[in-house]
């Protein structure tokens, strides 16, 4: 069975009041439905640093948090994790103020674990800056955890879909149907997928 590291983000969304900005809640919805269908089928760790984060801030969301990890196997902060945060941050890979971004990284890449899910599209879900922290991992004779969002397709299975983009889609094909929108000759329909995402980072 594969492994998943679960970032501190994931937690929050899966937990948090819904939000009222409608990207966010539709992430908020994408992460509870893995959480209740998926999470069976990969083995699920933290890390001291996503209790720590997870214990910040308002007390009653926090307990909804600790609530979910409870339960969780913690992965261990050894001296290769700590070594290997200050190499990422060292390389310039991670800004110094984003450490725990790295300690996330450092301590799914040493204990060997398939994936990290998160929603810190910042750091971590982002593919330029993923490329680097591989190689500076890597570099260390060790593989790096691929860094995935809840909605990503990371293994042969369905794509999570993101229920703002299922009803554009469904929204289309209603109008396409009764205006005839795409059926002549000429006539195109954008397509969503090829648009450039303008999503604000989480």
């Amino acid at each position: 069975m594969e492994s998943v590291y679960l970032e501190a983000t994931f937690i929050s969304y899966l937990v948090a009041r819904l939000s009222r900005d409608l990207l966010v809640a539709a992430h908020q919805q994408v992460t509870q439905d893995r959480w209740a269908n998926r999470r069976g089928e990969f083995e699920n760790y933290i890390s001291q640093v996503v209790i720590d984060e997870a214990s910040a801030g308002d007390p009653a969301e926090v307990q909804k948090r600790l609530a979910i990890i409870g339960g969780l196997p913690t992965l261990q902060m050894t001296e290769d994790v700590e070594a290997l945060t200050q190499a990422i941050v060292a390389a310039g890979t991670l800004p110094p103020n984003a450490l725990d971004d790295a300690a996330h990284v450092a301590v799914a890449a040493v204990h060997a674990i398939n994936y990290l899910l998160t929603w810190n599209c910042k750091h971590l879900a982002n593919a330029q800056i993923a490329r680097r922290i591989g190689w500076c991992v890597r570099n260390w004779g060790i593989g790096c955890p691929l860094s995935v969002r809840p909605k990503n397709s990371w293994e042969d299975s369905v794509m999570w879909e993101d229920p703002i983009v299922a009803e554009v889609h469904r929204t289309r094909e209603k109008l396409a149907a009764e205006y005839g929108f795409g059926s002549k000759k000429g006539t195109h329909l954008i397509n969503l997928e090829d648009a450039p995402n303008n999503s604000p980072n989480h």
